[in-house]
């Protein structure tokens, strides 16, 4: 069985690429950041996913990017925006080269274990405005990927970068692992950590959306839920 690396936060993307390279066939390798982000709801999510999963292995990586801050995710005195942001600015939420950090370190994981497929679940059609949510970053980090690794440029065992909705919009994605049979209520999308997704948070207001243009009710509670 071919192994496959996946990027999972927690969120409705990366646990929506999960079940898709599980229906896939591949043996499944989890690997979660704890970089210093505003709160811990998203990992706790990942663990649980990864367990109801059955993945062979989830690997748990602390990175400190809240020592050099520059975001609302890693740095407490920026706040987090309300609202849909407008995709023509980068916004306050990125987090300077996540991304790249990221499958770094998801391509030494998976030399290791003998993986040659990495799955991350971002789109460059429903997102935040993120520079490293294209399919050109992917594509330089692949190139990247294999042109620094042993298996990549020794062994003519390369690294591919799976990135299956970066053509998708977030509606289409939640239909597909509708199908696929995610529980969407073990996910979090929230920038906030609180005990309730805030729901007027630039990711909030993209999965609302996402999930009524799909059909379909979030089953995430928000706090105006309670507060009603």
């Amino acid at each position: 069985m071919k192994k496959a690396v996946v990027l999972l936060s927690g969120g409705l993307d990366s646990t929506t690429a999960l079940y898709l390279a599980k229906s896939k066939g591949y043996d499944l390798y989890a690997i979660s950041f704890n970089y210093g982000q505003r709160h811990d709801k998203e990992l706790d999510c990942a663990k649980n996913i990864a367990e109801m999963v059955d993945v062979s292995e989830h690997i748990i990586v602390d990175t400190n990017m809240r020592a050099w801050g520059g975001s609302a995710l890693t740095d407490s005195n920026i706040e987090v925006p309300e609202g849909k942001q407008d995709n023509n600015e980068i916004p306050v939420t990125y987090v300077p080269a996540r991304n790249m950090l990221f499958l770094s370190y998801a391509a030494s994981y998976a030399e290791v274990i003998g993986a040659q497929d990495i799955f991350i679940g971002v789109s460059e059609v429903d997102y935040s405005g993120y520079v490293d949510c294209r399919q050109e970053f992917l594509d330089a980090m692949e190139n990247a990927i294999n042109k620094g690794t042993v298996c990549g440029a020794e062994e003519g065992r390369p690294i591919k970068i799976h990135a299956p909705f970066i053509n998708m919009t977030k509606a289409e994605e939640i239909k597909l692992g509708i199908e696929l049979g995610v529980d969407y209520s073990l996910t979090w999308s929230c920038y906030r950590g609180e005990g309730n997704a805030c729901g007027s948070c630039d990711s909030c207001v993209l999965r609302l959306q996402a999930f009524e243009e799909a059909g379909y009710e979030d089953p995430v509670e928000y706090q105006d839920q309670v507060e009603d």
